[in-house]
């Protein structure tokens, strides 16, 4: 059974270290800051200069100007910090981010991915995306294993213009956790009830399956 989005967020959120600096892209890497473990200290960090945003608000909580990058409304934990988006970006390339969540739209087994450009599409844009892949050593692409008409996201090589080049090692779908090394995705874990022949059948690019792969608990 594919993982919901939720899921897919509380497994990423596992990645997660106390003491971290991290910036969660648009779509389902957003979720990750619902799902923080208790009693970790983590600051997550915004393109639009916000450092330390807490969980979606409330009704009662929401306030229009508090927004992330991708223009959704947030909240601010103890301690946050407001500045503006030079020095956000000189965070960024400046390698201060721990852990960086990517959504995208392909990945492929070079470790390339492409996430801000579907050619007659009408696509948000680049964002910050080119500046945090080329700023963080530590990334997961999160995003579902294949599109909507099936065909499968993890690729040989990207077909769509790319965000940057030989920058991805960890992927997480909707079927499995996998690791990019040596020019194949390698199978690290598998959705609960997905078999890795499955998840094969789905995979376009080379896949490394070894004699065991963990199911995930929640």
């Amino acid at each position: 059974m594919a993982l919901t989005r939720e899921q897919m967020a509380m497994r990423v959120a596992r990645e997660l270290q106390d003491g971290y600096y991290v910036n969660l892209g648009i779509g389902i890497p957003t979720l990750v800051a619902n799902f923080i473990p208790e009693g970790m200290e983590v600051m997550l960090q915004s393109e639009n200069g916000l450092l330390g945003m807490g969980p979606f608000p409330t009704e009662e909580e929401i306030d229009a100007d508090m927004i992330n990058a991708g223009k959704q409304t947030v909240t601010a934990a103890t301690g946050a910090s407001i500045f503006s988006s030079a020095e956000s970006f000189a965070m960024i390339r400046g390698g201060h981010v721990d852990l960086t969540v990517l959504g995208a739209f392909e990945v492929d087994t070079q470790g390339n991915i492409a996430s801000w450009m579907i050619p007659g599409k009408l696509i948000k844009g680049m964002g910050g995306a080119m500046d945090l892949v080329a700023g963080a050593d530590n990334i997961i692409v999160t995003m579902t294993h294949a599109s909507k008409h099936g065909e499968s996201k993890l690729l040989p090589k990207c077909s769509l213009p790319l965000t940057g080049a030989g920058c991805i090692r960890k992927v997480l779908t909707d079927l499995a956790y996998l690791e990019i090394s040596n020019g194949a995705f390698v199978l690290k874990e598998r959705a609960p009830g997905v078999s890795a022949e499955e998840i094969k059948e789905k995979t376009a690019g080379e896949l490394v399956v070894p004699d065991f792969v963990p199911e995930m608990s929640f």
